[in-house]
């Protein structure tokens, strides 16, 4: 039996795809009758006291928010973070507690992984990015707008200006990296990545496939049924408007191939793009369930990323909603997208192949009929409903508690193996929304 399950992130507020997960992953346990406590280094959030949740809040802010100076030095080695949590440990902790930290870069640093080495036998990371090994958190070359090749924290890897902020930035990463790797050196923690493919960046680090498995995450679609993206005329872009997302190199697309494109969201770029394309539909930032009236108007949904992407919620909730995906090759999810025949894998950065691959999909309705029905039958294994997600989770807690190591990552293995993907037409009656708010469900 799991006595506790103690979520640990940067932030208490569902900003972002990965807290977003965390705090929602809280709420839902919490639903299920289990006892949470939420150790975070932001401030707290009634929304999950309100659930009975313990939040336990360190009330700092993210780096970038705070004094450079006290930001180089606490982004580097946060000593109060590792206090709080060893504190927290020491006077709450059981043999029958699991620690699951989902974040750590922003706010708490490497740590926190000192303040719980006493229970470094029952914590696990969910790898929603590649800050477990890599110095700039992406495995990406944002110099050179391509994916790194170089092995984390090798002289290659150190020398490369590859950080989107300079090499001041990128020289207290690998300092930072360092501090990280020191203290993880003789006991790895296990990691859960969300999608298989992010297994070969891990071991380019040296991390062990023993130490890896994959748990999907979770989705639900935009609507149940398939949108009929043959007869529609629009296409549709979900998430940040900022240029790691590629939101600028898909409005040209759009602009060159003659096709309207709808972006829900909000972001650094917002201003500039609905000057620069002004026949475009800028429509904000929308909840999920508020997503669906742009999805069902839409022919093709958009992923072009300029970084690696490593899963792409939007674009699976496309998917499975039956819309094509025209994606970054550069995705992790791309092959998965093109073996299903579910859409195109392009350059982005290619304005006239992007462009060319959109007007391909709008010139030709049986082409996109095709595509539609393999997205909506075809990619289920993508992810994972929310009720089976949290069933995977809850059988790994229990086999790293029985079995250690070995009975965390043969746990998810099975459970994700054994199950399956999920009916995605309707969601369990316990998931209610969080505070009256759809779940997001993803990264």
């Amino acid at each position: 039996m799991i006595e506790r399950i103690v979520v640990v992130n940067d932030l208490a507020q569902p900003k972002g795809g990965a807290s977003q997960l965390a705090m929602e992953s809280a709420v839902q346990f919490a639903r299920r009758g289990h006892r949470v406590t939420v150790l975070c280094g932001s401030t707290g959030n009634d929304d999950l006291a309100d659930e009975g949740i313990e939040v336990v809040a360190l009330g700092q802010g993210r780096l970038l928010e705070s004094n450079p100076v006290t930001t180089a030095v606490r982004g580097l080695y946060n000593r109060p973070a590792a206090s709080m949590v060893a504190r927290w440990i020491a006077a709450n902790d059981t043999p029958r507690t699991v620690y699951h930290i989902h974040g750590w870069s922003q706010i708490l640093s490497p740590a926190l992984f000192n303040g719980m080495v006493a229970v470094r036998g029952r914590t696990l990371v969910h790898a929603h990015d590649f800050f477990f090994s890599c110095p700039n958190g992406a495995m990406f070359h944002f110099g050179k707008d391509a994916p790194c090749p170089a092995k984390p924290m090798s002289l290659p890897c150190i020398a490369s200006a590859c950080d989107r902020r300079g090499m001041a930035s990128k020289l207290w990463r690998v300092g930072r990296q360092s501090i990280q790797n020191a203290l993880l050196r003789d006991y790895p923690l296990p990691l859960l990545l969300i999608h298989g493919g992010m297994a070969p960046y891990f071991a380019r680090s040296g991390v062990l496939a023993r130490d890896m498995a994959v748990l999907p995450n979770p989705v639900r679609p935009f609507v149940p049924d398939r949108i009929a993206a043959e007869r529609n005329r629009s296409v549709l872009f979900v998430g940040r408007l900022e240029a790691t997302k590629g939101i600028d190199l898909a409005a040209e697309a759009c602009r060159r191939a003659g096709v309207r494109l709808v972006a829900v969201g909000t972001g650094d770029l917002g201003d500039d793009l609905k000057r620069c394309y002004p026949e475009m539909s800028w429509v904000g930032r929308h909840e999920h369930d508020r997503i669906a009236a742009f999805a069902r108007e839409a022919r093709v949904a958009v992923m072009p990323s300029r970084h690696i992407e490593p899963f792409g919620l939007a674009a699976v909730e496309a998917l499975w909603s039956g819309l094509p995906v025209v994606t970054s090759a550069d995705a992790l999810i791309a092959p998965d997208i093109v073996a299903a025949g579910a859409g195109l894998a392009v350059n982005p950065r290619d304005a006239d192949a992007f462009a060319g691959a959109l007007a391909g999909i709008f010139a030709d309705d049986a082409l996109t009929l095709g595509m539609s029905e393999n997205a909506h039958r075809r990619t289920t294994g993508l992810a994972l409903s929310p009720d089976r997600w949290l069933d995977a989770l809850e059988a790994a807690y229990e086999g790293y508690l029985d079995g250690g190591r070995p009975g965390l990552v043969t746990a998810v293995r099975r459970s994700v193996a054994g199950t399956g993907p999920a009916p995605v037409t309707t969601l369990a009656p316990r998931l209610r929304p969080f505070r009256n708010r759809p779940a997001l469900w993803g990264v």
